[in-house]
């Protein structure tokens, strides 16, 4: 396990130091019980957010004579 500083507004740390005291727990339990919850519902964000971006801005900017012509089905 590792060891971490954590700066917390009073109200937040009295609060803390209660429910810790109402569960009979460490106030260290609280907060990774907290933290696990958190973590816990964290999605990553997709890694194929941008796989077909064309990195050019002003695409939807430009006239019909200067877009290229679509290719042709086969």
């Amino acid at each position: 396990m590792q060891r971490t500083t954590l700066l917390i507004p009073d109200d937040l740390h009295h609060r803390l130091r209660q429910i810790a005291a109402e569960r009979d727990v460490s106030m260290a339990t609280v907060v990774r019980e907290a933290l696990e919850e958190r973590v816990g519902r964290a999605r990553p964000v997709p890694r194929s957010i941008g796989v077909g971006s064309s990195r050019s801005t002003d695409t939807a900017l430009r006239t019909a004579a200067e877009r290229p012509e679509p290719r042709a089905c086969l």
